[in-house]
C-alpha cells in the first residue's frame, strides 16, 4: 500500500528532488522511494488535506497540512509537496502574502521551479495584481508553453510597457495569426498611449519597406477610421486589395465603405468573402450581417440581395445568425417568416436563452400552441429556473384547452418568480383561466382577485 502512494505522489505532483525530476516511468519495476519514507500518518494528513480542500474547508485543509509536515520528518521532496498544497489553500482563502511564501520555499526546498508550482504562482501574482512580480514568472513559462507569449503581451500592457507589448502582438500574429483579442489589446495601447499620428508614421513606414504585410495595412485602417478620417482609410483598404489581392480580413473594411457610398455590388462582393472565409471570426461575421441587414432595412429596394446573404451565410448552421435573421424579418412586420428563422436558430443554439424566449414568444402570438409547448419544455432542461418557460408552457396549454398541465407548469414556475409584478400578475390571470377550464370557479376567481390586486406602475 505504501508503494501505491508513493505512486501517485509521483503522478499527481511531478516535484523535483534535489535528485533530479521524479515522475512515474512506464516500466514492469516497482516505482522507486524517491519520496523517502512515507510514513502512514503522513499520507493520512495529507489525504485530509485533499479531501478539506475538495469541499472548499481550506482552514481544515490548511491545519492537516500542518500535521502531514510534521509527519514529513523533514524529508525535502516531502516538505515540498505540503508547502505548494499550503500555498493553494492560502490563495483561495486571500491570504496571498502567505500563499506566496509558501510556494517560494518549494523552490527554495527543491532548487527547481516546475510548471505547475510556477503556474500557480503566476495566478497569485495575477490575483494579487502584481505585475510586476508576475513577468519573469511568464518569461519562464513560455518555453514550456508558448501560449504564454500572450499572457506576456498583456503583462506588458499593464505595466505601462507598450512598445514590448506591441512588439509581442505582431510577433504572435505572424505566428499564429491574428485575433479578436490581440487586435483589441493592440487598439487600447493605441488609446491610453494618444499617439495616434505616431502610430500611423510607423505604420506607413513598414508598410513602404513591406507593402506585403497585411498586418499593417488592418492596423492603419483602423487608426484612420478611429479619427474619423474614412477617405484614407478606404484608400488604404483599395492598397491592400491592390497588393494583397487574395486578402480575406480587408473585406471586413471594404464592405462598408463600399455601403456607405452607396455600391451595393461591391458590398455585396466583399461580404460574400466575409461569410465564405474560414479565417475570420463568427463574431465578426455577424456583425457584416447585422450592417447588411440594417442597410436593407433603410434601403427595400435591395431586398432581392438579401436571399443570397441568407443562403450563404446560414449555411454555417449558426443559431446566431438565424436570430439575427429573425429580429430583422420581426422589426418588418413578417412574424411567420422572422418565427422560421428563429425556430432553426433554436434548434441549433440550445444555450441561447433571448433566441429561446423570441422563439417561443412569437409561437404564441402565431398560435402555434404545441410547437410552444415542446419548445418550452425542452428549454427547461436547460434553463429549469427561468419562470418565463414555465409561464409560456402554462399559456400554451391554456390554448390547448389543456388546465391540468397549464396547472402544473404554473404552480411549480412561479416559486421562481423573484420581484416582477408583470409576470406576477400574467401567473394569476393564466392560473385563474386554468381553473376556470376545469370548472373550479371558486380557486379561479381566486386568482382573478389575486391578479387584479396587483397595480402596475408604468
Amino acid at each position: 500500500m505504501r508503494d501505491f502512494y508513493k505512486y501517485i505522489f509521483l503522478l499527481f505532483f511531478g516535484i523535483l528532488s534535489a535528485s533530479g525530476t521524479l515522475y512515474a516511468q512506464e516500466t514492469d519495476e516497482q516505482p522507486t522511494d524517491d519520496l523517502g519514507n512515507v510514513s502512514d500518518k503522513f499520507q493520512e494528513y495529507f489525504f485530509e488535506a485533499l479531501k478539506q480542500k475538495g469541499i472548499e474547508n481550506y482552514e481544515l485543509a490548511l491545519e492537516a497540512l500542518k500535521k502531514a509536515k510534521l509527519a514529513a520528518k523533514k524529508n525535502a521532496a516531502n516538505e515540498a509537496v505540503v508547502h505548494f498544497e499550503m500555498g493553494k489553500n492560502l490563495k483561495e482563502l486571500k491570504r496571498y502574502d502567505e500563499a506566496e511564501e509558501n510556494f517560494l520555499k518549494v523552490t527554495t526546498t527543491l532548487g527547481n521551479e516546475q510548471l505547475d508550482v510556477l503556474e500557480a504562482m503566476y495566478d497569485l501574482y495575477y490575483l494579487k495584481k502584481d505585475y510586476a512580480k508576475a513577468i519573469p514568472l511568464v518569461q519562464k513559462l513560455i518555453p514550456l508553453d508558448e501560449d504564454y507569449k500572450e499572457d506576456l503581451a498583456n503583462l506588458y500592457h499593464r505595466t505601462r510597457q507598450y512598445d514590448k507589448s506591441l512588439e509581442i502582438l505582431d510577433e504572435l500574429d505572424v505566428l499564429w495569426g491574428e485575433t479578436t483579442y490581440r487586435n483589441a489589446l493592440r487598439r487600447q495601447i493605441y488609446r491610453v498611449t494618444g499617439n495616434s499620428e505616431g502610430a500611423i508614421k510607423d505604420l506607413e513606414t513598414k508598410i513602404d519597406r513591406n507593402p506585403k504585410k497585411e498586418k499593417d495595412y488592418l492596423n492603419l485602417i483602423y487608426l484612420y477610421s478611429e479619427q474619423g478620417d474614412t477617405t484614407k482609410a478606404f484608400e488604404t483598404a483599395k492598397e491592400l486589395l491592390k497588393n494583397r489581392p487574395k486578402s480575406k480580413l480587408v473585406h471586413l473594411s471594404l464592405y462598408k465603405f463600399y455601403l456607405d457610398e452607396g455600391n451595393t455590388a461591391d458590398a455585396m462582393k466583399s461580404m460574400n468573402v466575409v461569410f465564405g472565409s474560414s479565417e475570420i471570426e463568427k463574431r465578426l461575421k455577424f456583425k457584416v450581417l447585422g450592417d447588411f441587414l440594417e442597410f436593407v432595412g433603410d434601403h427595400p429596394e435591395h431586398n432581392q440581395d438579401l436571399d443570397q446573404v441568407i443562403s450563404r451565410f446560414t449555411g454555417e448552421g449558426d443559431g446566431k445568425a438565424y436570430e439575427q435573421l429573425g429580429d430583422f424579418y420581426s422589426a418588418q412586420g413578417k412574424k411567420e417568416v422572422a418565427l422560421s428563422f428563429y425556430e432553426k436558430g433554436a434548434i441549433l443554439d440550445e444555450d441561447n436563452f433571448s433566441l429561446l424566449k423570441n422563439t417561443l414568444l412569437m409561437q404564441i402570438g402565431v398560435g402555434k400552441y404545441d410547437e410552444a409547448v415542446n419548445l418550452s419544455e425542452n428549454g427547461l432542461a436547460t434553463f429549469p429556473a427561468q419562470p418565463l418557460l414555465y409561464l409560456i408552457n402554462g399559456v400554451a396549454n391554456n390554448n390547448l384547452n389543456k388546465p391540468d398541465a397549464a396547472i402544473e407548469s404554473l404552480e411549480t414556475g412561479i416559486d421562481f418568480l423573484l420581484d416582477n409584478p408583470q409576470m406576477e400578475k400574467d401567473y394569476y390571470e393564466q392560473l385563474g383561466l386554468a381553473y376556470g377550464l376545469k370548472g373550479d370557479q371558486k380557486k379561479a376567481d381566486n386568482y382573478n382577485k389575486k391578479a387584479a390586486e396587483i397595480n402596475i406602475s408604468n
